[in-house]
């Protein structure tokens, strides 16, 4: 716990440029980190007063394979990136938690005499106070300790963005309480599975738990949920822009307006399929089971029920597909399993538009405009000339994902700002951490 004053004399001074370099693996960025930093301070001091403080940090992320898997407890390729939450936050004696998060009211949370009565309440559901609620109730649950916490957040992980800006929230909100109240002895799993917690039980959110293990694990790793309760996470070291790529995520600025039907759609449809053999998931049915049964699927529950339920079993391949290609540097291999996944998506799955809404299709256009500008063909080495694009994450209305060679870049990222807005496509850097204590 260091004072206000001399955390920005490190800054300042240039000392803690080294430690923002490899947060944030740009150094042509870490300029306008410092002053995010700077200002975040300020913005605590203004607030909460001049105390002791410490600096918390967590990460958005991006899904790279196993795209609506997790939920039925299948395999997920996923990375953290370095657009990331940051709070400023100091203990305090009260029984209440503060939290200033910039652009938004700021939320009070009363802590009882005994935290375990932190039960859920209807009126937090979907709002970022249940998200608080819930974490803190999953710690206490678990055996952490908790307590009254003053906290300013900044966050350019964007809401909507697809790039999970709620399990950045949670996984920051659980570290702050990590570092304040327990020494960091909670481990980042045990972390990311109360994020799942708060958000499916606190905010109302049937998640899977591939977003939260993204954000607090860290890197880019290969997880395979299925024992929920204990998954098998594996760090995979790849330098992207060393294979000689750049990762770019595009907002297509559709609305996420009355698409809960369409996203709850997606696992309840899947595991009607497995509820067929008796079992609460698809991780559950051998693959072989569900195909010789497709006749009679298909006459009970429809098509798309049978459609998504192969897709989840041909994604879960192509994960460990894509997971062993990175091991072994093979990235025309990986090239050719992301855009398979791309495809899977949008012809099984069915996640890229709302059946809803078919005269909006923002990703749809998003994903033709790509091909064209890179001129993308179905050749094994036209890919790696190319690159590949896909649906990214939830689906519906959100973010595509294009690994771009670093060549184009620059060409692409201005195709897709002339269609969706100035900013609208990002490049994205792999962050090392998942959530973490700055200073």
């Amino acid at each position: 716990m260091q004072t206000i004053e001399s955390i920005k004399q490190l800054i300042m001074t240039g000392e803690l440029r080294e430690k923002l370099t490899d947060i944030y693996q740009e150094p042509a960025r870490v300029p306008s980190e410092e002053k995010r930093y700077l200002d975040a301070l300020e913005s605590f001091r203004a607030l909460f007063g001049d105390r002791p403080v410490e600096i918390y940090s967590a990460p958005g992320r991006t899904e790279i394979g196993g795209n609506h898997t997790d939920h039925q407890h299948g395999e997920v390729l996923a990375a953290s990136i370095n657009d990331d939450a940051i709070a400023v936050a100091a203990p305090d004696d009260g029984k209440e938690i503060r939290v200033k998060s910039a652009g938004y009211p700021e939320i009070r949370l009363a802590l009882p005499e005994d935290p375990s009565e932190l039960s859920p309440l209807p009126e937090e559901e979907g709002t970022t106070a249940g998200l608080i609620r819930g974490m803190v109730a999953g710690l206490v649950s678990r055996g952490y300790q908790v307590g009254g916490f003053s906290a300013y957040i900044t966050s350019e992980v964007l809401g909507g963005s697809g790039l999970s800006s709620s399990a950045a929230f949670e996984t920051l909100i659980g570290t702050i309480l990590n570092g304040l109240y327990n020494d960091m002895s909670c481990d980042a799993i045990t972390i990311a599975k109360i994020g799942q917690y708060a958000e499916n039980i606190y905010f109302g959110k049937p998640c899977g738990l591939m977003d939260q293990m993204a954000c607090s694990v860290g890197s880019l790793c290969h997880m395979d949920f299925e024992d929920p309760e204990n998954p098998k996470v594996e760090r995979i070291e790849f330098d992207l822009t060393e294979a000689g790529y750049s990762l770019c995520i595009t907002d297509t600025k559709g609305s996420h307006a009355d698409l809960t039907a369409d996203y709850a759609a997606v696992p309840a449809e899947m595991k009607s399929v497995a509820a067929e053999f008796g079992k609460a998931v698809l991780r559950q049915v051998p693959e072989e089971e569900v195909v010789l049964a497709i006749p009679a699927l298909r006459e009970k529950l429809g098509d798309r029920p049978v459609l998504r339920a192969l897709h989840f079993y041909k994604e879960n391949r192509r994960v460990e597909a894509e997971s062993t290609a990175l091991r072994t540097g093979d990235i025309r291999s990986f090239l050719r399993a992301v855009r398979a996944s791309g495809d899977s998506s949008f012809k099984f799955l069915q996640n890229v538009y709302t059946t809803h809404d078919i005269a909006h299709q923002n990703m749809s256009v998003a994903l033709a405009v790509s091909e064209s500008v890179l001129g993308l063909s179905s050749g094994d080495i036209s890919l790696l000339e190319t690159g590949v694009v896909r649906v990214h994450g939830g689906g519906f209305a959100g973010t595509i994902q294009a690994f771009v060679p670093v060549a184009k870049t620059k060409a692409y990222r201005n195709a897709m700002d002339a269609l969706f807005g100035e900013g609208a496509c990002m490049e994205l850097k792999i962050r090392k951490y998942g959530g973490i204590r700055v200073i």
